[in-house]
């Protein structure tokens, strides 16, 4: 029961002072700086350090913007199931920062396909996306997440109305299917981590459904402090 205390107050202490008005902006600017580490140690890499890009740069590049493109899209997915068992509200103040993190990362990993592996050359990339499924599946992922992209604004949440708003951004889930998938059939060898992506995806699926979050709340360190708030 102590240890049960100290949880849900250290929960409490997060949700309203690390993450309360005072405070937030400045957690933020340390994520958004974090967020934005990956993409900045990789353009010093290219630009100071090549030789730590291996033997082909260009399939290096590509594969670290993708696989922080898909990285986010976990971590964006996994705050409102943190939230919810938590009862840390003010998480969900960093899923849209995620979410955009996600889509830039996305742009980057397409960009750099076109750029270094494909020369902008439209008629291969166009076989590309016929012949090889992964690509198909990336490009139909990038997509997709177009239109999350461009209505994440408040403006659009009022213009679409909330109902139709959470229902269009549901489709991140089958982007995460679908992003993990391209990187599964793009990996030949060592699928340790397209595997580890697939659990996650899956698992985060899984707890949206209302029994299991009901039992896992139930069950949680967290609970009451939750069926307090």
């Amino acid at each position: 029961m102590a240890d049960q205390y100290w949880l849900q107050q250290a929960a409490r202490w997060i949700d309203t002072v690390l993450l309360g008005k005072s405070w937030q902006s400045i957690v933020k600017a340390l994520v958004f700086a974090l967020c934005l580490w990956p993409m900045a140690r990789l353009g010093f890499a290219v630009l100071f350090d090549p030789l730590a890009l291996g033997g082909n740069p260009a399939e290096t590049i590509i594969r670290i913007l993708g696989d922080w493109t898909i990285q986010y899209l976990l971590i964006g997915l996994a705050i409102s199931p943190l939230r919810s068992l938590t009862g840390i509200n003010h998480l969900i103040a960093f899923r849209r920062m995620i979410g955009l993190f996600a889509f830039a990362y996305a742009c980057a990993h397409l960009l750099a396909y076109l750029a270094f592996d494909r020369l902008f050359q439209w008629r291969e990339i166009v076989e590309d996306v016929i012949k090889r499924p992964f690509i198909a599946a990336g490009f139909i992922a990038f997509c997709l997440m177009l239109p999350l992209a461009i209505t994440s604004t408040r403006g659009w949440v009022m213009r679409l109305g909330g109902a139709r708003w959470a229902l269009l951004h549901r489709l991140v889930y089958p982007i995460a299917f679908i992003a993990v998938l391209h990187d599964w059939w793009l990996v030949k060898r060592d699928l340790t981590w397209p595997m580890i992506y697939a659990a996650i995806v899956m698992l985060e699926m899984v707890v949206r459904y209302r029994p299991i979050q009901y039992l896992l709340k139930r069950h949680s360190p967290f609970h009451h402090n939750i069926a307090g708030r």
